[in-house]
């Protein structure tokens, strides 16, 4: 990386010091690494319920256009994290929905759901984690 010269200078070779800080394994590399990894896994704590199993992450690109990609593969995600509006549910399969409440079985034919707060989890872990 570094020509000695016998009057006290150094050269440095550019092209050597971008190829060892930015090959895969360099330490622009393990540096991104690192930090994906450390947001991953707070993103996977603050993930509600199983979804946190689904959160896959990989590095994309070369040189200077190295970057992490983290993603939510679980199917509600998109509904967890921008939230829902206030809705009507109604059966698809059947003539009813059945559920329990207070340990009795419930028939609807129609339910109002008022919606769900969003929790952009992804975000906040990205913020916390670094």
């Amino acid at each position: 990386m570094a020509d000695f010269i016998k009057s006290g200078q150094i050269r440095i070779d550019r092209t050597r010091l971008e190829r060892m800080l930015r090959l895969p394994g360099g330490l622009v590399d393990r540096n991104l690494r690192r930090r994906t990894i450390r947001v991953v896994n707070r993103a996977r704590e603050l993930a509600p319920g199983s979804m946190g199993r689904g959160i896959v992450w990989h590095i994309e690109g070369r040189g200077r256009d190295l970057s992490a990609v983290i993603v939510s593969t679980h199917h509600a995600t998109q509904y967890v994290v921008n939230g829902t509006r206030p809705h009507l549910i109604r059966p698809v399969r059947a003539r009813a929905l059945r559920f329990v409440v207070n340990g009795r079985v419930v028939f609807a034919q129609l339910v109002h759901h008022p919606g769900s707060q969003a929790n952009d989890f992804l975000n906040k872990a990205l913020r916390e984690a670094l």
